[in-house]
């Protein structure tokens, strides 16, 4: 695991990353100081000014290498996910395969979407008008990205920016740089001049520095909302396109198979250790079916197996700190003191939490109405479905729900009234195609990702009007 020599930017004191596991060291990289902004975006502008020249051909070509690169390599990929995030092997694996995906879907984004013909003649008075208009790169994006998907989140940031002519400045989470650099290493193997994608490690103050700058023209951050609020104040005039985190509902109603929905359930609660931005959190059962539901539930939860990421038969890893887990611990607890009762887990052993599941969580309570980014689920059953609608959207943010039935009516019903940024019919709301729109509604996120929509928030049209006299 080594950073791109060539790529990344390092000042200031080192820092050391360690396995939120065992808490074994796993690298050391050097932070980069605020102060040196000024450099770093001075190496961003000759970046663009590279990047934006290059033919859209090179462009796909270098992104399609880099794909093959990863998908070469993807058993180092995927144990370098594990020890630096805790995802088990196998989620690790998946997480490799669909940054390939999104590396192959930038490639294509960059040869197609260039622009589109204008009918000009369609206005009186503009007959002689002929014209269209091309999608021009915004200049240098900051790209911050999370610990959660460390690999792929960083791929879903780069690569429509490289596709659409930018530069960017990456700042990875400083808990899973490694997934980053190397990421970027294979970009510049796959023959990414020097200066397109910069690589800095740092703080607060290292944020604050990068996002303020004037030549920045779009930061694009995953992150939480505290953090997104304080970058909104800061930033200044240029493109914000943010997600934020959601809180997702998921309605299972009495006429669904609910052997596919428990299942469903499981993985969509307790996939990543729950750190999960579109995990299940709230799942509402109609009441004709609560209990059956609950029961199969429980007893699919019990046999999930915790512990060691990198053993195949593991089903939750640890979470990504000792304090992200007590945090967990203690929201659990004030749950069950306004009145939660607890069905299985609740408990620590490190970083790790065992898969939890709740019932009769008082919706006034921080774990109904805030986002848990932990194994940790609640049960509570309804009786109509504009209850369940009711309460699914009670949360401030939201960007996937889901709803399990055989009714095309209800189904429909739920997609038009829910609040969300995605709705999943018989499906988890953790599904997430790496080539459809992916934010949230209300004040989970700002833009869309998902690589066609980020090349656009990405890029800017130029009409380009011939008269002909």
């Amino acid at each position: 695991m080594t950073a791109a020599k060539s790529q990344v930017v390092n000042r200031a004191d080192a820092f050391s990353v360690y396995s939120p596991y065992d808490g074994g060291l796993i690298g050391s990289l050097d932070s980069t100081d605020a102060t040196s902004t000024p450099e770093i975006v001075d190496r961003a502008r000759r970046g663009f000014a590279i990047s934006r020249n290059l033919p859209r051909h090179k462009r796909a070509s270098i992104l399609e290498d880099a794909a093959h690169i990863v998908a070469s390599r993807s058993d180092s990929f995927a144990k370098t996910i594990v020890r630096e995030a805790g995802k088990t092997i196998a989620q690790a694996r998946k997480e490799v395969l669909r940054c390939v995906n999104t590396l192959k879907l930038s490639a294509e984004e960059a040869k197609r979407n260039a622009g589109e013909i204008i009918p000009f003649d369609a206005y009186v008075g503009s007959e002689s008008r002929q014209g269209w208009y091309t999608r021009e790169p915004l200049g240098i994006i900051a790209a911050i990205t999370p610990y959660n998907d460390p690999l792929n989140l960083v791929a879903h940031k780069i690569g429509p920016a490289i596709a659409g002519g930018n530069a960017v400045i990456l700042k990875p989470s400083k808990l899973t740089p490694f997934s980053a650099t190397d990421l970027v290493s294979a970009l510049s193997e796959a023959g990414l001049p020097d200066d397109i994608v910069n690589v800095v490690h740092g703080d607060r103050d290292l944020v604050t520095a990068l996002v303020s700058a004037r030549d920045i023209r779009m930061v694009s951050f995953t992150g939480g909302f505290a953090t997104g609020d304080a970058i909104s104040r800061i930033a200044g005039l240029k493109k914000l396109a943010m997600e934020l985190g959601g809180n997702a509902p998921v309605i299972v109603m009495e006429d669904c198979n609910i052997g596919e929905a428990v299942e469903s359930c499981v993985s969509a609660s307790f996939w990543a250790a729950g750190q999960n931005c579109i995990g299940a959190q709230r799942i509402l059962v109609e009441k004709s079916i609560y209990h059956t539901f609950r029961d199969a539930f429980v007893i699919a939860t019990l046999k999930l197996k915790a512990g060691d990421p990198m053993q195949e038969n593991t089903d939750v890893g640890p979470m990504i700190s000792e304090l992200a887990a007590s945090k967990t611990e203690a929201a659990v607890a004030n749950a069950i003191v306004m009145g939660a009762k607890l069905l299985c887990g609740n408990r620590r052993d490190g970083t790790l939490f065992y898969p939890t599941v709740l019932e009769n969580t008082p919706i006034k309570c921080q774990l109904w109405l805030e986002e848990v980014f932990a194994p940790v689920v609640m049960l509570t059953p309804f009786a109509t479905l504009d209850d369940a609608i009711e309460m699914a959207n009670l949360p401030e943010s939201s960007l996937h729900a889901a709803i399990f039935t055989k009714s095309l009516n209800d189904a429909l019903k739920a997609a038009a009234r829910i609040d969300a940024g995605g709705v999943m019919i018989n499906d988890s709301s953790d599904y997430r195609f790496d080539a459809m729109p992916f934010g949230g509604s209300k004040y989970g996120s700002m833009g869309r990702e998902g690589v066609r929509f980020a090349y656009e928030e990405m890029t800017q049209p130029k009409v380009v009007c011939v008269n002909r006299g």
